[in-house]
């Protein structure tokens, strides 16, 4: 149970003063940090602007309370977007509460059951693929604010919301257009006077008193939206029917999958900054005790902020504590200043999500992913790509992961072999070995086998064939690490066909595992266990009595 033991119930002891400062030092930056992205991610999201806050406020809470990680900061990020739009879309306000919380109960199984370790089994070519493809969609996605196109509805798709642009490209709103690449510009600069305070909120700050005080004609929060609440979000249970939760068990998986991964890899990359271990079982909790109670207050899914967090670990945050004080500090915020968050210009909202789109995507490893990697890699690369931008996450992630699965057993089929042995010189082969395959007699076959031996690659032990003169058949399986039903099967085709021949089947160096396998198979008793042979030296020597 100490896998599933809070971060946050082992740094408390020895806890100091100076640490405290720290932490509440640091949870106050990242909530300011926290605040634009929140609201920006909320809105791209196809949601009211709160429910961001709430998202950070409530899943960040139970994120740093129950997670596995020190320093972990939860809360709405860009890799939700697309999926998070398409479900408002398509079930309404309900079916995004519903899979939220069902992605929270995945995510809390997946870390009781201890799948915490089984994230790192997600290609790297995937997660690269999707995160550029939802950098791509997110970039698109915010054009018609950054533009302040008149648009009466956005379609979801990509090709189609293209298209609306390009058909509405002469409702252009300049004035929107130039306030935010004066959004971008500040962001881009401010970081070179200085980190301490986040550029999108300064840009957000000048560019929103641009607007109020010269009154210009570009659309704010409060013109689309109406006012802001800022009372604290409220427990909901939303309008459950079996048909919606059955529509809902897809993309909720990948909501889990999404958070699980994206999660534990902010806790590696906070681990290496602060030179602490994570445990992966309890992030997964509390992450799924997040987006539970997340669903729960009306928030949507979250995950751990790699950004967020790597700014708490800059900051001097080192316990859950920061990640706690961020959330109190986003209450205050929602309670006190809602009505001034109204003022925001949407295009200044946008515009922080087209550099956040910018950043999230590491294309230098994309190219370079599509340059030197394996033909088999770039196909998973490419494809998941694609079908995340065309169509969406859930279809890309699902297909990504099974087409990488393919390949990998192509590769894997590859590199089992069955061919006639034959002796070649090695520091670490069995005494008097060289000696023995001199003296074999014609009437004996040596067939060595290498690699997995798995069910793509089974049908290869049927390519062992025998001679009118042969009366004994060596099988050597020293490089076989491990087999399966499929080649069980084969392997008694193989014993069937040599009986009725009347040859005898000696297996040399069987490993630990094939061995096992054989054994509850009854393969083992089915051929007698004298027809098992430590090293091929052994094997041999019963071969030759048999034949004399």
């Amino acid at each position: 149970m100490n896998e599933l033991k809070p971060k946050l119930f082992e740094v408390m002891k020895g806890y100091t003063k100076e640490q405290a400062i720290r932490d509440i030092i640091s949870g106050i930056i990242v909530a300011i940090i926290a605040l634009p992205l929140s609201i920006a991610l909320a809105i791209a999201s196809g949601v009211s602007p709160e429910q961001g806050l709430y998202t950070a406020i409530i899943a960040g809470f139970f994120i740093s309370f129950f997670g596995g990680s020190r320093v972990q900061i939860g809360g709405p990020t860009a890799a939700f977007v697309v999926i998070i739009y398409g479900i408002v879309t398509d079930y309404g306000t309900d079916g995004l509460i519903v899979a939220t919380i069902l992605a929270g109960i995945m995510l809390i199984l997946m870390g009781i059951f201890r799948f915490g370790s089984l994230i790192k089994y997600i290609p790297y070519t995937i997660t690269t693929g999707f995160t550029c493809g939802i950098a791509v969609t997110l970039f698109v996605g915010q054009v018609k604010d950054f533009l302040g196109l008149s648009i009466a509805s956005v379609p979801s798709e990509f090709l189609p919301k293209v298209g609306a642009y390009i058909q509405n490209i002469g409702t252009i709103n300049l004035t929107a257009a130039v306030i935010g690449l004066v959004a971008i510009a500040i962001m881009l600069v401010w970081p070179k006077v200085t980190d301490k305070i986040p550029g999108s909120l300064v840009a957000i700050i000048i560019t929103t008193a641009i607007v109020y005080f010269a009154k210009l004609p570009v659309n704010t929060i409060r013109s689309v939206y109406g006012e802001l609440s800022s009372s604290f979000p409220t427990f909901q249970i939303p309008s459950i029917s079996m048909k919606l939760i059955q529509q809902m068990i897809s993309p909720a998986f990948t909501i889990a999958i999404l958070a699980g991964i994206e999660s534990l890899l902010s806790a590696v990359v906070s681990d290496g900054m602060i030179g602490d271990t994570h445990k992966s079982n309890a992030e997964l909790v509390g992450q799924g005790l997040g987006n539970v109670f997340s669903g729960l207050f009306g928030g949507i899914p979250a995950t751990g902020a790699i950004a967020r967090t790597a700014a708490n670990v800059r900051n001097g945050g080192r316990t859950p504590i920061a990640g706690i004080v961020h959330c109190i500090t986003l209450t205050i915020i929602l309670l006190a200043l809602m009505p001034l968050a109204a003022l925001i210009p949407m295009t200044t909202l946008a515009a922080v999500l087209l550099v956040v789109a910018a950043n999230m995507a590491d294309w230098s490893s994309f190219f370079r992913l599509c340059k030197t990697a394996p033909k088999s890699d770039v196909i998973v690369l490419v494809t998941t790509f694609a079908l995340t931008v065309l169509f969406d996450l859930v279809v890309a992630i699902e297909i990504g992961v099974v087409l990488a699965a393919m390949l990998f057993m192509k590769r894997m089929a590859e590199t089992a072999d069955v061919k006639a042995w034959k002796y070649t010189e090695q520091p670490d082969v069995t005494p008097g070995e060289a000696e023995k395959l001199c003296k074999v007699s014609r009437s004996i076959r040596v067939f060595e086998i290498s690699g997995p031996l798995f069910f793509a690659a089974a049908d290869q032990l049927l390519a062992i064939d025998s001679k009118q003169y042969t009366k004994v058949i060596v099988i050597r399986m020293r490089s076989v690490p491990a087999i399966d039903a499929s080649a069980m099967k084969s392997l008694r085709e193989l014993a069937d066909r040599a009986k009725k021949k009347n040859i005898t089947l000696i297996f040399s160096h069987v490993n630990e595992q094939p061995m096992s396998v054989m054994k509850k198979d009854g393969f083992v008793d089915y051929l007698g266990e004298q027809n098992f042979r430590a090293n091929i030296v052994e094997a041999l020597d019963y071969a030759e009595s048999l034949v004399k």
